[in-house]
């Protein structure tokens, strides 16, 4: 009987203690995998707002899907130009004597294609739609661009996000929900990770600058 007791015992000390080093080791594993997780989704961001810019850059707005963003980087041309300033004399008829005008010229040196000049020989940029997590590689982020009105000029706004749920699909759901109310200054706040916004003028993501360095 003495026996059985201190077997149910045991059983219970060791129950108790892998509960007390489990409430201490989760959040500090979850933390790692977060972080992990969320600077590879960052990197791929990055790619996609090197893209929207140079989609920009050449047809005046961001694209609005994957499918011609892609396009645009595997058949998009770069015109390379040089500005210089220049002068010259040219006679007043006002004051009747030659002025100096001063001018910029633009020549075009020659063009370059789009893909060579963001990814080089690399064609990881053909996923970039996809989140670059194992088990969600087929989950996608969304994107979307408009035109909109600031101060009464048209310009041009983009926004990619994915929800942190989709990243943290398979970590402990109660760490998950504390991380979607995340309100922090070296955190990424909110329930999302969002490049762009459609409401202000910014190429930006929530992200703190921890994660502004490359990883891979």
């Amino acid at each position: 009987m003495k026996l059985g007791i201190q077997i149910v015992l045991w059983i219970a000390s060791i129950f108790f203690a892998y509960k007390i080093y489990d409430s201490i080791s989760g959040p500090i594993k979850f933390k790692q995998i977060k972080n992990e997780r969320y600077a590879k989704v960052i990197n791929r961001l990055k790619d996609i707002r090197k893209a929207q810019i140079a989609h920009k850059d050449v047809n005046g707005v961001f694209s609005n899907n994957f499918d011609s963003l892609i396009k645009f980087i595997d058949e998009g041309i770069f015109t390379l130009i040089e500005k210089r300033d220049s002068s010259y004399l040219e006679y007043d008829r006002t004051y009747r004597i030659d002025m100096l005008r001063e001018v910029i010229v633009i020549d075009t040196l020659g063009t370059v294609s789009v893909k060579d000049s963001l990814f080089g020989d690399s064609n990881s940029y053909k996923k970039m739609a996809y989140i670059p997590i194992e088990g969600v590689q087929d989950s996608m982020f969304k994107i979307n661009a408009e035109v909109i009105n600031k101060n009464g000029y048209k310009v041009p706004v983009f926004e990619v996000k994915v929800t942190k749920n989709i990243i943290l699909y398979d970590q402990n759901s109660d760490l998950v929900r504390q991380e979607n109310e995340t309100v922090s200054v070296d955190g990424v706040n909110g329930s999302e990770i969002i490049l762009g916004s459609l409401n202000n003028v910014s190429n930006n993501g929530n992200w703190p600058t921890i994660f502004d360095a490359k990883q891979e």
